[in-house]
């Protein structure tokens, strides 16, 4: 069994806690139980958001206030809800702001929920040279953008699309440490894991017993409140596809819910990440919420394994994509101690178990 090391590893819910408790983490609206997940925080949407011209970063030294200024083309008002067209590009203060201590970091990243919608989601902070990252010690503000693709949706203030993740120092397993905790975990099911650069996960197109392999989304559709589950009708929204061949299609700029081949196991030790797919074997992207808390998967916390719902947008050219080809790789990063409780542990864990399945939001 690996030991932690006391000093390095992902903060579980319990050290989260403990931030907000010191201070490092604060809000102008109370923060509740419910945001605090097995090794992240959900993040909330303040009072007001801007439609912004284009995205963009503040840089080193720079706020994103200033480039606001400069970029904002109307303020919206979120205190009663607000719709977010497709294809605009919004800015949204969050009401959590941090104050890390100088040998903490972040990275952010969608909830599951959001990337299953296709709401495209970044977090800034200031003096940031990039999205979703946030340097240890930061003092300030944190901002999100939000630019829904394929569905327009409707937010408010206090509404939860993106995620955050505390670290002390680097500790993202190797290659040599995954194939060790693979070995004594079963991290994903299968004869033999490939490890490279992470651990693969690819399509399955084979049917299964119902022959769908998964939904392509339809367009000029009605609003998606982002707050309100199984409200939506799946017909309204998703076209199911079925098996052909074991194969598919990508069509470029059209948005499709896939499912793993493999089903996945986090162990309480661990958190997993899905990393950026390499575009020298195929131009498009595979999953935009990456995060895999601890306990997905896991049998102590409900789970058999559970297949990754995989997000998948081809760019510029069709592409081909077959049954059994990787699309992605799943990093596993140690946490200092196991969470208090585990993904699917408590009401609201609504992928635990899961096999290819939709947003919260559809029945």
């Amino acid at each position: 069994m690996e030991q932690f090391n006391s000093s390095q590893g992902l903060l579980p819910a319990q050290m989260i806690r403990a931030l907000i408790a010191q201070g490092a983490i604060a809000a102008d609206a109370l923060l509740t139980e419910a945001q605090i997940q097995p090794a992240s925080l959900d993040l909330r949407l303040g009072n007001c958001a801007w439609r912004v011209r284009a995205s963009f970063l503040p840089g080193a030294g720079g706020s994103v206030e200033e480039k606001l200024a400069r970029f904002s083309l109307h303020r919206i008002d979120l205190a009663g809800g607000a719709v977010l067209e497709t294809g605009c590009v919004y800015l949204a203060p969050l009401a959590e702001r941090l104050a890390l201590p100088a040998d903490i970091s972040a990275a952010a990243n969608p909830k599951s929920s959001t990337g299953r919608l296709d709401v495209f989601t970044r977090v800034i902070a200031d003096g940031a040279a990039s999205f979703d990252q946030v340097s240890a010690g930061y003092h300030g503000q944190l901002y999100a953008e939000i630019c829904p693709q394929t569905f327009p949706v409707l937010v408010r203030t206090g509404s939860r699309l993106a995620q955050i993740r505390f670290r002390r120092g680097e500790v993202a397993a190797t290659d040599q440490a995954l194939a060790a905790l693979h070995l004594q975990e079963g991290l994903v099911s299968g004869d033999a894991a490939d490890i490279a650069g992470g651990i693969a996960l690819s399509a399955d197109l084979s049917g299964g017993e119902n022959g769908v392999i998964g939904y392509r989304a339809k367009r000029h559709t009605g609003v998606v409140d982002v707050d309100l589950e199984a409200a939506c009708d799946i017909a309204d929204y998703w076209e199911p596809i079925t098996a052909r061949d074991r194969r598919l299609i990508l069509d470029p700029d059209e948005f499709y819910i896939l499912a793993s081949r493999e089903a996945v196991h986090v162990p309480p030790t661990h958190a997993a990440e899905m990393v950026p797919f390499n575009p020298l074997v195929g131009e498009f992207r595979v999953h935009y919420a990456g995060f895999f808390d601890p306990g997905f998967g896991h049998a102590a916390s409900g789970g058999s394994g559970a297949r990754a719902v995989l997000e998948v947008r081809s760019h510029k050219v069709p592409f081909m994509l077959e049954d059994g080809q990787i699309v992605g790789r799943l990093n596993y990063e140690r946490l200092i101690e196991p969470p208090e409780a585990l993904y699917g542990a408590r009401p609201g864990s609504h992928y635990q178990a899961q096999g290819l399945k939709l947003s919260k939001h559809f029945k």
